[in-house]
């Protein structure tokens, strides 16, 4: 096995639920509500997973957290077929366990959605400060606070308007 890579663990536990929520499906009735059920629940729960990984490899800051945010209500999806299965009693096994995980890697997901976006932002007003501290020294250089074009060789004229520093 390879080494362990950011966000390893969640892509498990991922793979882990979404395979139990396979062979929990595969216990299901074999009548009309119960396979719509199963084939929306299979849908989502895969979905999930799926876009976790395209997250994982995503081109910047911004696809991830899109394909995070995907894959987060994929899950949530999930999670409300689970519960109606449970309500309506549509298998013996106990969806419980289930629910609770499905739970926890919306709130795993979600959370790692905020914590990019405030990164992202973060690195946007980072850039804005950068910009304005590199026209300030601008400025410095050239000991004028009025950003201003002078001619080559002219005498006090100024191209632009405003008065040429002596």
């Amino acid at each position: 096995m390879g080494p362990i890579m950011k966000g390893d663990n969640i892509a498990h536990r991922l793979l882990l639920f979404t395979s139990r929520v396979v062979r929990m499906c595969r216990a299901l009735e074999a009548d009309f509500a119960s396979r719509h059920v199963m084939h929306q629940l299979v849908r989502a729960a895969t979905g999930g997973g799926a876009n976790y990984e395209e997250a994982r490899g995503a081109e910047s800051r911004a696809d991830f957290v899109h394909k995070t945010s995907v894959a987060a209500k994929e899950v949530r999806e999930a999670l409300y077929w689970l519960r109606l299965i449970q309500q309506a009693e549509l298998v013996d096994a106990n969806v419980a366990p289930l629910i609770q995980e499905a739970n926890e890697l919306v709130a795993i997901l979600s959370s790692s959605v905020k914590t990019a976006r405030r990164q992202q932002i973060r690195r946007a007003e980072s850039g804005e400060r950068q910009k304005q501290g590199n026209a300030r020294n601008r400025e410095q250089r050239t000991g004028n606070d009025n950003p201003v074009y002078w001619r080559a060789g002219a005498a006090r004229e100024q191209v632009g308007g405003g008065e040429r520093p002596s």
